[in-house]
């Protein structure tokens, strides 16, 4: 036995997974010569598209890819989350999933793990080797355990997140500037620990992916100014995932996958205007801030993406449907939302899924009631501050989307079937790691 299998849990095979965040598999399909390295990644075992989970949220769905439970279980139902019996609100952060992460599996199982850039992971667990929080982090210092290792990837210049502010602006120049950069960071750390060998698991994410797409995919679409800017970037994506497989030990297996797919977006649609406009919800002031202001003859409010929530009594502080009324209630405002049409005639929302069809699990008590799943083109958004219009269009122009979330596996027993989704990712992962991926509590299944 080497050295690092003696660093490591034991001898047995590991597993090295990337995540691109937001990168839908129809990408990668349409430009082999872009993507030569996934390409032939799928070549050797399997790649194909997958569903993400509902919502098709990051917050919501790297605590779901990381545990393969529902957010009923994770506990984390997006961006913005709401306070059991309270109006209050609260930003979801890695202590508020209530699952038990794949890295926490693996170290229980006395075998080692890095993590790096996850999000939804701050504060960072100790338990890995070690790990370095991703988005939601406010400093690399405070992100990574242990201290040395906080050092070591401030000495590399290491980058949590793109600035993506700079994709507020018309001109992109500076935005994609920094997009490569951050980019090149994050392979550079990732090549360093990969190179280290003293794990099983090597969980890494490259977030920048999804920022890009939120400011470029519309330029991708529809051969914008920046289309040929954009198809670069993926390119040098392709060319670091080739380069780390390369670098992984011969007994290990690559697996490459997003969270959600994407595709553009023409309309932002602000859900509460339209509550208000329609007669579901009011304020008690005339400059609204947050859910605390709605009025208590409110009948139903919204979250993003695409959440809706009635205020109901018992359950809201000022609720206004009877529990007797909330099926009758809930069915009407169902309708309404399927009702909903665009300023170019198409209906916005694909599909209105009712909770119990969503989520189950002991942390479901702040599960929205109707979740919305948008059409191509409409973003579901959900501020409470006043807009003029229901529809609007801002400076982002790419959304996410449900269907065509990526997987790709270099193992060729591995499946992709039709019904893949982002809950099997961890059993999975479990499998390929020879270790039992039967956990009663996960949602998913091993797709070994």
């Amino acid at each position: 036995m080497g050295l690092f299998d003696r660093l490591r849990g034991d001898d047995g095979p590991r597993v090295a997974f990337v995540g691109i965040d937001g990168v839908p598999w129809s990408l990668i399909e349409d430009n082999p010569e872009t993507f030569p390295n996934l390409t032939a990644m799928a070549e050797d075992g399997a790649g194909g598209p997958m569903n993400s989970i509902v919502p098709p949220e990051s917050s919501a769905c790297w605590p779901a890819l990381t545990t393969g439970t529902n957010p009923g279980k994770t506990g984390v139902y997006g961006f913005q989350d709401r306070e059991v019996g309270s109006y209050d609100t609260y930003v979801p952060m890695g202590n508020d999933v209530q699952s038990t992460r794949l890295w926490n599996r693996v170290v229980e199982a006395d075998r080692n793990a890095t993590v790096m850039n996850v999000p939804v992971t701050f504060p960072p667990d100790r338990e890995p080797t070690r790990m370095v929080s991703g988005f939601l982090s406010p400093s690399v210092e405070k992100a990574a355990v242990p201290a040395s290792f906080a050092s070591e990837l401030e000495s590399m210049g290491y980058r949590i997140d793109v600035n993506a502010k700079l994709g507020h602006d018309a001109d992109k120049t500076e935005f994609i500037q920094d997009a490569f950069e951050t980019l090149e960071a994050r392979y550079q750390a990732f090549e360093r620990y990969v190179e280290e060998g003293d794990w099983d698991l090597f969980f890494g994410v490259f977030m920048t992916t999804d920022r890009v797409n939120h400011f470029l995919f519309e330029e991708y679409e529809r051969d914008g100014e920046y289309h040929d800017e954009f198809l670069e970037f993926y390119a040098t994506v392709d060319s670091y995932l080739g380069a780390l497989r390369e670098k992984l030990p011969a007994d290990t297996t690559m697996v490459v996958a997003s969270d959600h797919g994407f595709t553009t977006l023409d309309y932002e649609v602000h859900l509460n205007t339209w509550l208000q406009e329609a007669g579901w919800l009011s304020f008690e002031s005339e400059d609204p801030e947050d859910l605390s202001d709605i009025a208590s003859e409110t009948t139903a409010y919204s979250f993003i993406p695409g959440r809706f929530y009635l205020n109901l009594d018992g359950r809201e502080p000022r609720g206004s449907v009877p529990e007797s009324e909330y099926e009758s209630v809930r069915a009407d405002l169902k309708a309404e939302i399927e009702s909903l049409t665009g300023p170019d005639g198409r209906p916005v929302v694909d599909r209105v899924v009712p909770k119990e069809e969503a989520f189950a699990g002991d942390h479901d008590d702040i599960a929205p009631d109707l979740i919305a799943i948008p059409n191509d083109g409409f973003d579901l958004k959900s501020g409470f501050t006043s807009h003029e219009n229901v529809f609007d269009k801002g400076p982002r122009n790419g959304m996410h989307t449900f269907e065509e979330a990526t997987l790709i596996v270099d193992d060729p027993s591995v499946s992709i079937p039709a019904e893949t989704d982002l809950l099997d990712i961890a059993p999975t992962i479990l499998d390929l790691l020879d270790l039992d991926p039967e956990v009663p509590e996960f949602d998913g299944e091993s797709r070994c």
